[in-house]
């Protein structure tokens, strides 16, 4: 690598608080264009967890600046979320390409926050010349807190108690800093994070949207870029274990809509552990829109889409494939018999079937998306669970391929005023010893009266693409639970959901088959 230098800057705000922002630059030459971070999480850090160091993105001719949000790191201001960003982005990037080292182009880069912070200003900025959001989203429901109105409990929490913790080590309060990371090491956030938040960090977004997934009509906020930012090129980042898939996905939708042309690469990742070709992905989309003369035009919209069976890239939406259902049938013991039950493809369901929730023994979450270990995993052990329908196609004839949003469609209710329905995905192959691989997990969360009435209920899972071939089977797996994934449903509203608790009862779910429909929405309408 060429030798790079950095220092740390400061930027005064119009209302008198400080950014702090480390720069790093080739030692020689200039001026560059430049990449800028604004992120929480400390700018020493800059994000290494998922992206190379700021030296490497230098060395490539690049003026790198990391910078501390307001109330973050060496910044100065209180802490405010999502809510503080934009008015802060619009002074940041005014400051950025006023610096002698910087040409006037700026390129902004980052995930989850830092992916929120590119796509946020006051009315009439004007755009970076290019955008690389990660792994982030705009709606602060279902792209940041919630799956089908369940909260996410483990995810949700470990992250609102990392960011209560920096706020402790900001106010160089020692205990609470204490208390909280001890909650994280022995995992007894499970059970404590709620009261935790509430007591060090009670403003914060996380107790926020804890708050809110539990009041009966709950309000949520859906952030709007600039419709300017929105049309310039634009590099989207996701996985298909990441629980921001779908807030990637809306992105490119809305960028289109925009008159954008975006690139939307969705790989084998979770949300902190990306494919390694991932850096050099990048690097060639900054160099291409930020060091290319003349810069590069007429682009088009494109998908780059990892294929979970294949394990090979896909560059073509293929939805005209995925126009099949499937109905599931069962005489009733789907939930002791993991061979009884059944999908039949293009044909309706029937029978019944019940399945009991133990708030004492909950089916844990596994794999997935919002699970302790996401990604993909075998399930065939979970599924001879007593408290697990199973439901698994006969041998396919032919090879079907899956691209999109999963959708399930079945009447359900249960005995008490509350119950969840959990789902999951897998592919059973016969040639290794019926291994049941699980590629997709979606969630929905019923309270209230109406959880005793029989009606029907759809269950989004997670996006996913995948090709079944002759003789594999397509399973899918219906549970009450999925801890700690979302938290215990008690079947009770007034009855806060988290992790079991005397309060929790014995719940019985209800499913009938006749109307089933299990089906693939596409990933992407052609219409776009």
């Amino acid at each position: 690598m060429k030798p790079v230098i950095w220092r740390d800057e400061f930027l005064t705000l119009k209302d008198g608080i400080k950014l702090a922002s480390r720069l790093w630059t080739p030692k020689e030459g200039g001026p560059w264009p430049a990449l800028l971070m604004r992120q929480p999480y400390g700018r020493e850090i800059a994000s290494t967890v998922t992206y190379l160091h700021p030296t490497w993105w230098a060395s490539h001719g690049y003026l790198v600046i990391i910078q501390d949000v307001r109330g973050q790191g060496g910044s100065g201001g209180n802490f405010k979320g999502f809510q503080q960003e934009a008015i802060d982005t619009t002074q940041t990037h005014r400051w950025v390409r006023s610096l002698q080292e910087c040409n006037g182009l700026l390129g902004t880069f980052g995930f989850s926050y830092q992916g929120f912070t590119q796509l946020v200003a006051e009315p009439n900025t004007p755009p970076p010349d290019c955008l690389a959001p990660a792994m982030t989203g705009l709606k602060e429901n279902e792209h940041w807190s919630c799956h089908g109105g369940a909260f996410w409990w483990h995810l949700g929490l470990a992250w609102g108690l990392q960011l209560a913790a920096l706020r402790a080590q900001r106010n160089k309060d020692l205990n609470a800093w204490g208390k909280l990371r001890q909650s994280l090491e022995d995992k007894s956030y499970l059970r404590e994070g709620p009261r935790l938040l509430a007591e060090f960090d009670p403003e914060g977004m996380a107790n926020n949207w804890l708050t809110n997934s539990n009041q009966s009509s709950p309000t949520w906020l859906i952030h709007t870029p600039l419709e300017t930012w929105l049309s310039k090129p634009m590099l989207l980042i996701g996985g298909w274990w990441d629980p921001h898939l779908t807030g990637i996905i809306d992105l490119y939708k809305k960028s289109i809509n925009s008159g954008g042309s975006p690139e939307l690469h969705i790989g084998p990742a979770s949300h902190l552990h990306w494919w390694e070709e991932s850096q050099n992905l990048l690097l060639n989309f900054f160099n291409t829109h930020l060091q290319q003369v003349p810069p590069k035009k007429d682009l088009k919209p494109k998908q780059r889409l990892w294929n979970l069976t294949k394990h090979e890239w896909q560059e073509k939406i293929d939805a005209e494939n995925c126009i099949n259902h499937w109905g599931l049938s069962s005489n009733g013991s789907a939930c002791i018999d993991s061979k009884e039950g059944t999908l039949h493809l293009n044909k309706n369901g029937k029978g019944l079937i019940s399945i009991v929730h133990d708030p004492w023994r909950p089916v844990p979450a596994i794999g997935g998306h919002l699970s302790p270990h996401p990604g993909e995993v075998d399930r065939s052990e979970l599924d001879m669970r007593s408290d697990i329908a199973v439901f698994t196609s006969p041998k396919l004839i032919n090879n079907i391929h899956l691209e999109g949003t999963p959708i399930l469609a079945v009447t359900a209710n249960a005995d008490k005023e509350g119950f969840d329905l959990c789902i999951a995905i897998s592919i059973v192959d016969p040639n290794q010893d019926n291994k049941a691989t699980q590629i997709s997990t979606g969630f929905l969360r019923v309270l209230g009266k109406d959880a005793k009435e029989p009606l029907k209920r759809q269950i989004f899972c997670q996006p996913l693409l995948a090709d079944l071939t002759k003789d594999t089977r397509l399973r899918i797996s219906i549970a009450g639970s999925a801890w700690p994934a979302i938290g215990i449903n008690p079947g009770d509203r007034r009855i806060q959901c988290g992790s079991s608790g005397i309060h929790c009862q014995v719940i019985t779910i209800n499913l009938k088959l006749s109307d089933s429909n299990f089906h693939i929405s596409p990933l992407i309408s052609q219409k776009l």
